[in-house]
Order: structure tokens, then C-alpha cells, then sequence
């Protein structure tokens, strides 16, 4: 303990001019800023102040490099709450802690160029005057589903928001009691009714809901029917729901809305969504339904938009809502979304050029190659270890195709160190590796990790001390 007589002695606390002119000369402050480092800096000297007071300080033989680490520690754990690059070892794809769809390379070009330069987000460069903002990104929505007219907003619980405020204000909506959905961040269908001013009118039971159901709810104050894609999970079994097509021919027959909300944002007929069972946005507009919503950044592939499709009357009247301002997108979004579209016009593209379709639609041989290059590596690296390749499954996430598992190619690594602690040394590094933690073993899961990944991961296995 520090102490003068009776009195706390501070002459060991250091200067902050005496740890800033340490600083200068120590590479592990040369990514932070002055001010960073002096915010540090004052934050260590306060608790070492406070320890002094309360009698719980030690004598220090290096005082400024005591500090200092302490500083740097601050510094440490504050940069690891920005944004930064990620491998996802999680097997989940569309992980929504980690951003969900990682955007296609030339994708990627198309939105860096947008952020260093302006960009006619509301200019039409052939004529000079003021245009749309998304324009293009509706052109090609339209092209690529045959909607009669597009809008993007900001995600599908805004595209949501939007529709009820717009077309069932002060209304009634019909919804299957089975289809009242919650998913991550508390989002409750039920509770984004509520805030777009329209009235729940819920009909049949968890498990079955037929079109009686519907046409008996039907009443003078009656909206919109809106069939709901219950994204996280699914109800198996004795169940019955009427089809799109039978609920838009009645919502026409009363001049009411049909409004299908399928979520998770398949475009079209596909292959893998076939295998998979998963509705797509072509079929639900062939169907009938009068405007459709789905998620850019799911099954798409793209970046975090709610997408509007349907009937030009309404969409027209939900971008005349005054809402739909507050919910637009920013012009590095609308460039995002343009280049993700543009893949899709080529079919054969988006199967290779889209990671998040392309991670879907690797094969067990293909992740296996992957996984032996790594578990190679690990049994020369570590060789009094225990590593195995494995056959297991995992998910797509994101609230997509959740009663579908996906068979998948693992390593599993049980290092001689304890196995928290080597996770967190592999989250902690730059770029940071995310794992599963199973039975005593590091997971990773090549269902999400891919080719030019394998060197990076081994590289940071490399600097765990």
C-alpha cells in the first residue's frame, strides 16, 4: 500500500505528458488517435488514483509502463465493439449478430465507388432535373419478376410498417392466429400493427386456418388479408392454410388488399429454393397478391433493405406515405442493391457470384476439400491435439428456412489450451474468427466458410499464444 503517514501517497502516478511521450515510441498505440490515447491514459490514472485512496494499491516498480498497459487494455476492449472484418467458422450463413449476407465482390466495388464519390441518387443525369431516388433499383425488379412496380425501404419490418400504415390505417388486417409471428430483436407482428395504426383481426387456430376462417372474419372495417411467412419456424403435422391464390381471389372479390409478407426474400423459382422448400417473390405475385415484402439481406443476398413489389396503384400510394421518407435508403444501400440485381439477371451468376447462395449450394465434397486443407495443417501445427473431420448439419439462420438442415463438413480441434480461452484469442485478432464451442471442441463449419478463407483461419491459429 502507498501511503504518507496517514495521508495517500500519489507521487507514483505518472504524468499524462509522461505517458503520452511514452506512447509516441510504443507500436502498440500506432492505431489510435491522440485523443484515444489521452482519454486512456486519464482513465488508468483515475482507477490507479482510486486504489490509492482506498488503500488497495501496490507499490509499482515501472509506473508509466504499468499505466500504459492498463491504457492499452481500455483502447483493446473499446476497438473490439467497432465494425470489423469477420470470418464466420459458425456454419450459419445469414448469421444476423454478423451482418447476415456478405455481399459479392464486384458488389462490394460498386459501393466503395459510391461512398468516395457523389452520386446521382436524386438527379437524372439525361436531363438534369430532379429524380428518383431507388429508380433503377426498381427498374430492375421489376424486370426480374414481372411486378408492376418496385419500392425500397430501409428492412421488411419498415416494408411492413409501411404497408399497414398506408393501406389499413384505423383497419382491420386478417392474419391466421398461427402466422402472429416474433422473431429477433422483439420484433412481434402483432406489436408493428399496433405502431402502424391498424387492427389485428387474428382467425383459425395455431395449427389450422382455413379460407371460412377468413371469409367469416370479413366485416365493414375489413382492409387487408395478409398471409405472413412465419420465418423462424414452422409448424408441422395436422395443418391446413389456404394458398396465396385463394386469399388474393378473395381480397379482390371484397376489394380488400392481399399483402404476403414472405420475409426471408428468395426471388424467384430456383432449384435450391425447390429442395429446400422455401416460397419465392415470383410465385406470390403470380398468385394474386396485391404488394409482396421481403428481406434484401437473407436470401437474397444483398444489403439490409425491405423490398416493396405488387401493384402499381399501391405501391404508388405507399411511396406518397409520408412515412415512406423516414424510412428510405441511403445511396451506398441503392448501390448495393443495384449490383445484386444486376448478378440476378444472369441466372448462372448469382449460383456463384452470390456468396450467400453460394455457401447454400456447396456440396459436402466441396466443404470437405476445405476442411481437410485446414485439419492438414492443424495435425502439423498441433500434433499432440485431437482433430477430426465430421459430417454434421447446420442452418441457413437469419429466420430462414429454419426446418431445414443443411448437412455440413466440420473440423473439430480439442487444443492442449482450455478451449475458451483459445475461442477468445481467435474472436480477439484481426480479422476475427468465429467458432461453435461443442463438447470440449473448436467447431468449424465450411457450410460458411469458404475457399480463400482456409490460410487466414490458419494464420490466426498460428499467433494464439
Amino acid at each position: 500500500m502507498t501511503t504518507t503517514g496517514n495521508q495517500p501517497d500519489y507521487t507514483q502516478l505518472p504524468s499524462i505528458t509522461a505517458l503520452l511521450d511514452a506512447a509516441r515510441h510504443d507500436e502498440r498505440f500506432g492505431s489510435f488517435s491522440t485523443k484515444q490515447i489521452t482519454d486512456a491514459c486519464r482513465r488508468a490514472v483515475d482507477v490507479g488514483r482510486k486504489a490509492i485512496a482506498d488503500g488497495r494499491a501496490d507499490d509499482i516498480e515501472n509506473p508509466v509502463e504499468h499505466y500504459l498497459i492498463s491504457a492499452h487494455g481500455y483502447l483493446f476492449y473499446e476497438s473490439l465493439k467497432a465494425i470489423r472484418p469477420v470470418i464466420n467458422a459458425t456454419g450459419i450463413v445469414l448469421h444476423t449478430g454478423l451482418g447476415r449476407s456478405v455481399l459479392a465482390a464486384k458488389v462490394a466495388e460498386r459501393v466503395r465507388d459510391a461512398a468516395a464519390n457523389y452520386g446521382n441518387v436524386e438527379l437524372n443525369l439525361d436531363n438534369g432535373l430532379r429524380g428518383r431516388r431507388g429508380e433503377y433499383s426498381e427498374l430492375l425488379l421489376r424486370k426480374l419478376t414481372g411486378a408492376e412496380d418496385a419500392l425500397i425501404v430501409n428492412n421488411n419490418a419498415a416494408a411492413t410498417m409501411l404497408v399497414l400504415a398506408a393501406l389499413a390505417h384505423d383497419q382491420e388486417v386478417i392474419v391466421s392466429r398461427g402466422q402472429l409471428i416474433e422473431i429477433g430483436g422483439s420484433y412481434r407482428l402483432p406489436d408493428v400493427m399496433e405502431a402502424g395504426g391498424a387492427k389485428l383481426r387474428e382467425v383459425g387456430t395455431t395449427n389450422k386456418t382455413r379460407l371460412a376462417d377468413y371469409e367469416r372474419a370479413l366485416n365493414e372495417n375489413s382492409a387487408m388479408i395478409m398471409r405472413v411467412h412465419t420465418s423462424n419456424y414452422r409448424i408441422v403435422g395436422f395443418t391446413e392454410s389456404p394458398d396465396m391464390d385463394e386469399l388474393a381471389a378473395l381480397a379482390a372479390h371484397h376489394q380488400l388488399v392481399s399483402f404476403d409478407d414472405i420475409g426471408s426474400g428468395a426471388l424467384f423459382d430456383d432449384p435450391l429454393w425447390t429442395r429446400l422448400d422455401e416460397p419465392h417473390v415470383e410465385a406470390s405475385l403470380r398468385a394474386g397478391a396485391d404488394v409482396v415484402a421481403f428481406s434484401g439481406d437473407k436470401l437474397l443476398g444483398g444489403p439490409q433493405a425491405g423490398i416493396l413489389l405488387g401493384k402499381r396503384a399501391i405501391i404508388e400510394k405507399l411511396r406518397a406515405h409520408p412515412m415512406a421518407r423516414a424510412l428510405r435508403v441511403c445511396k451506398l444501400t441503392l448501390a448495393a442493391l443495384e449490383a445484386t440485381l444486376e448478378i440476378y439477371l444472369d441466372a448462372d451468376r448469382s449460383a456463384t457470384e452470390i456468396p450467400t447462395i453460394a455457401r447454400l449450394n456447396d456440396s459436402p465434397a466441396e466443404m470437405r476439400a476445405r476442411a481437410q486443407e485446414l485439419a492438414n495443417w492443424l495435425r502439423l501445427s498441433h500434433p499432440l491435439d485431437d482433430i477430426t473431420i465430421a459430417d454434421d448439419e447446420s442452418f441457413a439462420g437469419g429466420g430462414s428456412l429454419p426446418a431445414q438442415p443443411l448437412p455440413t463438413i466440420v473440423v473439430r480441434w480439442r487444443p492442449q489450451q482450455p478451449v475458451d480461452r483459445v475461442a477468445r484469442q481467435l474472436r480477439t485478432q484481426s480479422p476475427s474468427v468465429l467458432t461453435r464451442i461443442h463438447d470440449g471442441a473448436l467447431v468449424f463449419d465450411f457450410r460458411s466458410i469458404s475457399a480463400d478463407q482456409v490460410k487466414t483461419i490458419c494464420s490466426a491459429i498460428a499467433k494464439i499464444e
